[in-house]
């Protein structure tokens, strides 16, 4: 979310959550904790004197310039994690949240499973996705070093320029080059063992790091558990991608990258960032 979600949004929005008399009503404690399950620093702690929904409202604008905080709540609204039925009252929550934000040009969206909070194309329809606000803020606890964090905003500012002026294959290689330097860093940061080379299928020799790309570092943080399955799967996409750097590769997937194709790409990696944080001891 690039902007502030307008006054009559956040209301509607905070009606929606709250739910007064409504199968998902939240109570004013249930409101402080959720704000805290959406990753709020510090919410707020309601103690009456107000209405839940004004309440919720004045929490959200005043946090409104922190927009990776709002963008947090909208996508745990969506999240099947919320609700005792899961994924099935997700999805009712979701359709009624993206009626509301649809007029901010916001939509969220489920990602192999766990909610990605995306902006509407022209048609109205098709989603984009982009590397998330808080970036910054989220891989710091998940990096060995400042100098990695900063190489790693660096290839996700190269790929936003590139997309922004219709280099779409270059933005593509970006995008595999920050998800590849970040598993890499996590991987050999939480098992140091794997510095001195990577175990992979049909050797029993291990790989040295020089040689070590994408698919083999998807397949050992998978092996590991810290992303899940469906995310590997759906993480195809951007290894595949990636390689059309060389021409060879577009060639023969016949594919024309565009904008869409690179939010297709972003989807899944904000995907694995999420489990990435989840599996962080």
């Amino acid at each position: 979310m690039k902007k502030p979600l307008d006054p009559m949004t956040s209301e509607r929005v905070a009606g929606l959550i709250v739910d007064i008399d409504g199968p998902f009503e939240r109570k004013g404690w249930q409101l402080t904790e959720l704000l805290r399950r959406a990753g709020w620093a510090d919410p707020p702690e309601y103690t009456g004197g107000m209405s839940r929904v004004a309440w919720l409202k004045e929490a959200m604008e005043e946090a409104a310039e922190d927009t990776a905080a709002i963008d947090g709540l909208l996508c745990r609204v969506c999240d099947p994690v919320e609700y005792e039925d899961g994924a099935e009252a997700a999805e009712v929550f979701q359709e009624a949240l993206n009626h509301i934000i649809a007029v901010e040009g916001l939509v969220v969206r489920q990602v192999t499973g766990r909610p990605v909070l995306g902006a509407l194309a022209d048609d109205g329809r098709s989603t984009v996705f982009t590397a998330p606000d808080d970036l910054e803020e989220r891989l710091r606890p998940l990096v060995s070093s400042e100098d990695v964090l900063r190489q790693l905003l660096d290839r996700a500012t190269e790929a936003r320029i590139c997309e922004e002026h219709g280099a779409y294959v270059m933005a593509l290689a970006g995008i595999g080059s920050f998800t590849e330097g970040l598993l890499l860093d996590v991987l050999t940061l939480r098992d140091p063992d794997l510095l001195q080379g990577f175990p992979h299928r049909n050797s029993t020799k291990r790989k040295e790091l020089q040689y070590v790309g994408l698919a083999l570092l998807l397949d050992t943080a998978h092996e590991r558990g810290l992303i899940r399955t469906d995310r590997r799967q759906f993480m195809e996409i951007v290894t595949n991608y990636r390689n059309f750097v060389h021409i060879r590769r577009q060639r023969e997937a016949g594919v024309t990258p565009d904008e869409k194709t690179v939010g297709l790409c972003w989807g899944p990696v904000q995907a694995v960032l999420k489990d990435l944080e989840d599996s962080r001891a």
